[in-house]
């Protein structure tokens, strides 16, 4: 039970205070429960390709494998499956009608990964790995759920950039999963020094997307 609660604190932590964060129209309950869901789900397939793709030699070169494993192992496969869970599951649902509605269905999508992953995580790694991982790779998930939903905001209510604001959210979710993971599977320590300011950074970056989509909800209203 205590790895268990490791596991999922920090999502149900996280969930509290996104649910604070939509202060202007609070979302339906069930359709939160399949977001979360949705992303719990992908976790199968995510498995399969990952193993899939992990199997094919990219050489001999540590920095090219880390790249590989990092941006298209990891974080393609992890990032696109969200955004196809997005796309099949909220992106014509009547509820989606204010900015911050696609920060606060993404994140759901990626918490239900997230709180999956890191079950496998914790379980086999134990209560140390379940520490670690509350303050980075948890938060991380979220952060690349802000990012993805960030940009299908501005896709659904700018319609004339829809197709290049429907790139980027894949595209910088994709970007900041890739570096997250590439400076961890590089494991070269100079690179490692810059691990804690990359994930301060992400946490500024994921904090002022949700400000910003917080005023123009409101603005909307």
């Amino acid at each position: 039970m205590t790895l268990l609660f490791l596991s999922l604190a920090p999502v149900i932590l996280i969930l509290i205070y996104i649910n604070y964060r939509d202060k202007y129209e609070k979302e339906p309950l069930g359709l939160l429960l399949k977001a979360l869901v949705a992303g719990a789900i992908i976790t199968i397939p995510v498995i399969i390709v990952e193993m899939i793709l992990d199997e094919y030699n990219v050489g001999e070169s540590k920095m090219v494998n880390a790249f590989y494993k990092g941006f298209i192992v990891a974080a393609l496969t992890e990032e696109a499956f969200k955004f196809f869970a997005f796309r099949i599951l909220i992106w014509k649902n009547k509820n989606f009608n204010e900015f911050f509605d696609g920060i606060i269905y993404a994140v759901l999508i990626s918490l239900g990964f997230a709180a999956v992953e890191n079950i496998l995580y914790v379980f086999q790694g134990g209560g140390s790995v379940g520490l670690l991982r509350a303050f980075t790779a948890v938060p991380a998930h979220a952060i690349f759920g802000v990012a993805m939903g960030y940009y299908f905001g501005l896709a659904r209510f700018i319609p004339e950039k829809k197709s290049y604001y429907m790139g980027m959210a894949i595209f910088i979710p994709v970007l900041l999963h890739g570096l997250y993971d590439f400076i961890i599977f590089l494991e070269n320590e100079w690179l490692l020094l810059l691990f804690v300011p990359y994930i301060i950074f992400m946490w500024i970056f994921g904090f002022k997307k949700m400000k910003k989509h917080s005023q123009n909800s409101q603005f909307k209203g």
